[in-house]
């Protein structure tokens, strides 16, 4: 899975949305991140994490018993 750049399964709330937050920090705006994650409650941390920290949720896909979510950096 090269297209991830960040495996959070198995990983409970709050822990998904820290560590993306934490892996977005040094990245240069615009720059696409895409999180695999299998928390049900990261449906909801992710797109109010990014509509806070002005982030674009660009998708949200199943992929392998997960959600696969892209964030673009605000």
């Amino acid at each position: 899975m090269s297209d991830i750049d960040l495996d959070a399964r198995g990983l409970l709330c709050p822990l998904p949305v820290m560590k993306l937050r934490k892996r977005l920090q040094p990245v240069a705006a615009g720059t696409e991140f895409r999180m695999l994650a299998d928390d049900e409650m990261a449906r909801i941390d992710v797109p109010h994490f990014c509509a806070e920290q002005g982030h674009t949720l660009v998708e949200t896909v199943e992929q392998d018993g997960a959600q696969l979510y892209v964030v673009r950096k605000g």
